[in-house]
C-alpha cells in the first residue's frame, strides 16, 4: 500500500516499527529540572543537547520518539531552529517522530500548521502530529488530507488522562452522526470510520487517539473493539511511568487495543540522566516486550 505520492503510508512504518522494536515510545522533554540533572543549561543550547543526547540513546533501542515541543517553543525561534535539529538526527536514525503539537484551529490556520509539521522537506517535518478537534472532527480536513497525500499520521485528543478534561471529554453530543456518544467516544468513533475508509486493508490506519493510560474507558464511552477493528487505529499512551500506570499491565489497560498501543514514557526514563538513560531504556523494552509476549 502506497500514498498518492508513492510513500509508505505512516500506519504501515509503525506497524513495522512496532515489530523491530517493540511498543515504547520515548518522550524528548528537556524540563528545566531535568536540564539541571544533566548537567545542561536551561536554554535553547541545553535542549538542543538534551534532544541529541536522547536521539542516540534511542536509535538502535526504540522505534518511536516524541518531542515535546512546547520545551524548545519556550527558547523562541533560536528553540525551534534547535528543534529543528532534533526533529532531522531523529528521523536519520530510523526512529518514528512524533511532534507532540497539539495544535487546533479550523480552515487555512490549521491547514498551516499541518504544513508546517506533515509537509515533507518542511524544516519541521515529522512522522505524525498530535491535534486537537475542539471545533469538531470536520474541521481536521485539511491536515487528514496532507497525512493522506504525503503519508503522515494524526493523534487525535480524545481521553486524556488530565482530571480538568474529564467534564468537557464525558459531555454527550447532541447532533449529526455521533449523537448520544460522548465528546471522546465520538472523537474516536470518526477516528476509526476514517480509517475504515482510507486504509482498507491495512494492519494499523494512520490516523490515530490520543488515551490516557489511566483513564477508565467505559466510563468516559470509548468503544476498544470499535478502535480495535481492522484496520486498528493507533493510540498514543501517555500515563505510563510516571504518571502511576504500570508498563507490566498495557494489555489490561487496552483490552483488544492493546496491539495498537503506543506506550510513552519520558520522565521515568529521562530522570536516569545522561549517563543512564541507555540503560533505563533498556529495562523498559524489555518490561514491554514481556508484557506483550
Amino acid at each position: 500500500m502506497t500514498t498518492s505520492n508513492g510513500g509508505t503510508p505512516f500506519g504501515d512504518r509503525l506497524a513495522a516499527a512496532f515489530d523491530a522494536s517493540g511498543h515504547l515510545c520515548v518522550g524528548i522533554d528537556p524540563h528545566e529540572y531535568l536540564l539541571k540533572e544533566w548537567g545542561l543549561p536551561l536554554s535553547a543550547v541545553g535542549a538542543h543537547e538534551f534532544g541529541l543526547r536522547v536521539v542516540e540513546a534511542c536509535a538502535g533501542r526504540v522505534g518511536i520518539v516524541k518531542p515535546q515541543v512546547a520545551f524548545y517553543e519556550r527558547f523562541g525561534s533560536i528553540g525551534y531552529r534547535v528543534l529543528e535539529d532534533v526533529l532531522v538526527e531523529a528521523r536519520a536514525a530510523g526512529l518514528v517522530v512524533l511532534a507532540d503539537v497539539k495544535r487546533g484551529d479550523l480552515g487555512s490556520t490549521l491547514e498551516a500548521y499541518g504544513q508546517a509539521w506533515l509537509t515533507p522537506g518542511s524544516p519541521l517535518e515529522a512522522d505524525a502530529m498530535t491535534i486537537s478537534a475542539y471545533q469538531g472532527f470536520g474541521a481536521l480536513a485539511p491536515p487528514l488530507e496532507l497525512a493522506d497525500q504525503h503519508g503522515k499520521g494524526l493523534f487525535v485528543l480524545s481521553a486524556t488522562s488530565n482530571p480538568e478534561a474529564t467534564a468537557l471529554q464525558t459531555s454527550v453530543i447532541q447532533r449529526e452522526t455521533q449523537a448520544g456518544k460522548t465528546v471522546a467516544g465520538g472523537l474516536a468513533s470518526r477516528v476509526a470510520s476514517w480509517n475504515a475508509e482510507h486504509s482498507a486493508g491495512a494492519r494499523l490506519g494512520s490516523i490515530g487517539v490520543v488515551l490516557g493510560a489511566t483513564v477508565d474507558f467505559a466510563d468516559v464511552g470509548i468503544d476498544l473493539p470499535e478502535l480495535a477493528a481492522s484496520p486498528g487505529a493507533p493510540i498514543l499512551a501517555p500515563g505510563f511511568g510516571h504518571q502511576g500506570a504500570e508498563f507490566g499491565a498495557v494489555r489490561r489497560i487496552f483490552g483488544v487495543a492493546a496491539d495498537q498501543a503506543i506506550v510513552t514514557a519520558s520522565r521515568s526514563i529521562l530522570s536516569a540522566g545522561s549517563g543512564g538513560i541507555a540503560a533505563a531504556i533498556d529495562r523498559q523494552v524489555a518490561e514491554l516486550a514481556e508484557a506483550y509476549a
